[in-house]
């Protein structure tokens, strides 16, 4: 069967490629096509402004904030959920309201689909656009009625702002927990070396081993220092004096009590074993001494770390700013019949010349 261009005549083309796509583009969108209405949101999220306080105490400031885009970004990704799709469909019924019956098989949802084409649906139904100049988050919701689509912007909004509250502060008491558990580890330790320094000085009935030393020290050399000089004495007396003279056996009495405290300090400082007993004790209770001081250096350490991850922490700390709350449409945004159509009726001169181009080359080759 030999093909024939001049078959494509310009009156059949028109009526085909134009005449009749125009004629069931109007009756769809008169008749089958049902009104979509719309509800708009603008949203932000805003991180806390902390006011350092007198004495180490914060406070939320009630300014303006610097707008979080990554924890937008972060609500952008939560608002088309299928999570946030299950839960709005059983707080609100949904399904029930896109399956109503409706000539328009197009933009309704089929009883029966499965849970992941709702969410398809519901995210075909739920428009988000994020500004890269201000970080703004605009929300449009879709219903085939006003009052659904302002109730599912609504509770789109309350989902998004429980959301942003329990991220920021579960991310907030979780830098405080780490913290928190830093500086009770360090306080156990703190104690744990404070009382190993008391229990030393219990035992060994001694409040400061370094002090005690030093005056042990002080007192022995000033006896061995009474001493020489009572010995020089009493040669000197001996020189000119009988031993049994008052003077010499007094004096002989003074250097043996001397020397008698001299080695009752002795025995005082040494052990049994003949050792340095205060300086063993001197030696365990430094040990002793500077572990307390690093337990304590530490305890300072994890105070003020803790100080910062409160500030860190209430700087997490999030809100959902609503720029401009859901509004309720009063004449239905889709569909866009005279735009719709308009579009139609051009792509219909699109073809139609497009057609006529190529007959016309079919056409004139066959000749």
């Amino acid at each position: 069967m030999k093909f024939k261009a001049s078959a494509f005549t310009p009156r059949r083309l028109q009526l085909a490629l134009i005449a009749v796509p125009m004629i069931l583009g109007a009756l769809y969108y008169t008749l089958v096509a049902s009104d979509r209405y719309t509800s708009e949101s603008i949203v932000a999220v805003k991180s806390a402004v902390v006011t350092p306080g007198p004495g180490g105490t914060i406070s939320l400031g009630s300014g303006s904030g610097l707008l979080s885009w990554e924890d937008t970004l972060y609500l952008l990704n939560y608002v088309h959920s299928g999570t946030l799709a299950r839960e709005l469909d059983g707080q609100l019924k949904l399904r029930e309201h896109f399956e109503q019956p409706r000539a328009d098989i197009f933009y309704r949802l089929w009883p029966g689909t499965s849970v992941e084409w709702w969410v398809r649906y519901y995210r075909s139904r739920v428009e988000l656009e994020f500004s890269d100049v201000n970080g703004l988050l605009t929300i449009r919701t879709q219903g085939f009625d006003a009052e659904t689509a302002q109730k599912l912007n609504r509770a789109i909004l309350d989902h998004a702002e429980r959301f942003v509250n329990a991220f920021s502060h579960r991310v907030a008491a979780e830098q405080m927990k780490f913290s928190q558990g830093e500086l009770d580890a360090a306080s156990k330790r703190l104690q744990e070396a404070k009382g190993k320094v008391v229990a030393f000085q219990t035992a060994n009935k001694i409040l400061d081993p370094l002090a005690q030393s030093a005056a042990a020290t002080a007192l022995t050399a000033e006896l061995q220092a009474s001493i020489a000089r009572q010995e020089a004495e009493l040669k000197s007396l001996l020189s000119f004096m009988q031993p049994s003279a008052p003077q010499v056996v007094t004096l002989r009495d003074q250097i043996a009590a001397n020397r008698a405290q001299l080695e009752a300090e002795k025995a005082r400082t040494t052990n049994a074993q003949g050792g340095d007993r205060l300086g063993t004790l001197n030696t365990e209770y430094q040990s002793l001494l500077l572990a307390s001081v690093i337990a304590e250096d530490g305890y300072k350490s994890a105070s003020a770390a803790l100080e910062a991850a409160r500030i860190e922490a209430a700087r997490k700390i999030k809100s959902l700013v609503i720029v401009e709350p859901p509004t309720r449409a009063e004449t239905a945004e889709y569909p866009r019949r005279i735009y719709n159509l308009l579009t139609l009726f051009a792509l219909c001169l699109i073809t139609y010349a497009v057609v006529r181009l190529v007959a016309a080359t079919i056409q004139e080759h066959q000749d």
